[in-house]
Order: C-alpha cells, then sequence, then structure tokens
C-alpha cells in the first residue's frame, strides 16, 4: 500500500455488502482496519461517516468516508490504480458492461433473493424464488459473454462483477443448507456453478468470505427472533 494510506473498514462480518469490500480491498493488496458495528448500537464514526443511510459498509480513506458497497469498490480500483490487479477494465465500454451487471446483481438477483428469504406467505417466497432463478439464469449467459472462454468475469483476472457476486457465496451456500435450495444449479447453470467452486478457491476470497456455518447459525437466530416478534 502507498505509504501514508491510513484505510479503515466500518462493517459487519455478516453483511455480504462488507464482504464485498474486504474482497475489493484483498485482491488489490491492501491492507486495512477492520472494524466491527454493533448494528443495535451505532458508533458515532459510523453515523456522522453515513449520516444518510447509517449504514455499514463504510471505508474511511485518510479521514474521508466513502459509502455503498460498489462505488467503495470502484473508488479503491481507481484510488490506488498502480497497486495490483485492476478490478475494472481500462475500456470505457467494457467498464460500462461491468457496472452493469454490477447494478444486475444487487437489483435482479439479490433483492427478489432476500424477498424470498423474508417471505411471510408460500407466495411471496416462490415469486422470489422465481425471480431470483431467472435472474441466475441471466448471469450464466453474461459470464459466457463477459469471460470470453476465461474464468471470471472480468476475463482472466477477478473483476467488478466478480466480486460483487463473490460476496454473496456465505450466504448463497447457507441457503442451501437451511432450505435446500441450490441458487447456482451445475446442471442448469454449469458456468456458474464452476465459476462459483473456482473463485471459492482463491485465497483473497478465503481471507473475506466468512464461514458458511456461522452464517447458518447467524441466520437461524435471526429467523427466529422474526418469528417472536411477529407472535
Amino acid at each position: 500500500m502507498a505509504g501514508g494510506d491510513d484505510l479503515k473498514l466500518l462493517g459487519a462480518w455478516a453483511s455480504p455488502f462488507v464482504t464485498r469490500v474486504k474482497l475489493a480491498l484483498n485482491f488489490k493488496g491492501l491492507s486495512f482496519e477492520d472494524v466491527e458495528e454493533d448494528l443495535s448500537n451505532k458508533s458515532e464514526l459510523l453515523l456522522s461517516s453515513n449520516p444518510v443511510h447509517k449504514k455499514v459498509p463504510v471505508l474511511v480513506h485518510n479521514g474521508k468516508p466513502i459509502c455503498e458497497s460498489v462505488i467503495i469498490v470502484q473508488y479503491i480500483d481507481e484510488a490506488f490504480a498502480g497497486i495490483g490487479p485492476a478490478l475494472l477494465p481500462s475500456d470505457p465500454y467494457e467498464r460500462a458492461i461491468a457496472r452493469f451487471w454490477a447494478a444486475y446483481v444487487d437489483d435482479k438477483l439479490v433483492a427478489p433473493w432476500v424477498q424470498s428469504l423474508r417471505a411471510k406467505t408460500e407466495e411471496e417466497k416462490s415469486e422470489g424464488l422465481k425471480q431470483t432463478f431467472a435472474a441466475v439464469e441471466t448471469l450464466e449467459g453474461a459470464l459466457r459473454e463477459c469471460s470470453k472462454g476465461e474464468g471470471y468475469f472480468g476475463g482472466e483476472t477477478v473483476g467488478l462483477v466478480d466480486i460483487s457476486l463473490g460476496s454473496l457465496l456465505s450466504w448463497l451456500n447457507a441457503t442451501e443448507v437451511i432450505s435446500g435450495t441450490k441458487i447456482f444449479d451445475p446442471v442448469k447453470t454449469p458456468l456458474l456453478a464452476a465459476w462459483m467452486e473456482r473463485f471459492s478457491k482463491l485465497d483473497a476470497a478465503k481471507a473475506a468470505l466468512p464461514e458458511v456455518d456461522r452464517v447458518v447459525e447467524f441466520a437461524k437466530k435471526r429467523q427466529a427472533q422474526a418469528a417472536a416478534c411477529e407472535s
């Protein structure tokens, strides 16, 4: 890391959006202070760093806060352009395509998937999963196109879309453990299933992704709390 750079990540270990920033920092080879926030009792630093949304993640770089995970990842790539691999392509068109698919992950995959997990009726859950699987099929095609026969959305190396999707892997695996629902099916989406295995084995990913068992425990606790509030 460039001398004199101070990086603090305000986060919560279970958040895939915090994991996303950790992945970017790890792939760039940057050292940072990992500050775990208690989201039931948010610190003054978090509230003053993100006064609009009051949410994690927030990256504080030399005292200046940057919010929103995808924006932080792009900031890291630009602020530390000379360090580690580039997370976005240099070509403007290819950069735009990467940004499009990163936004697609959050809007079309994460949103309905969360809906299915929080659904109060079977109908809501079914609709959420239907939209999730439709998005996964679309992402299978995007991987085929973007990878150009290489291993990642970024081609030979991990890029913005890989990090956006990769940050969800612990939760996707935990969902399978809890409900038996396999989001990346090797039969229906073989490229994504292979990509998931490949990405999970990278050292930078292993260091950032929370343990699946810990996520399962966390998710079950959250479900029990939600059920208790409703009863």
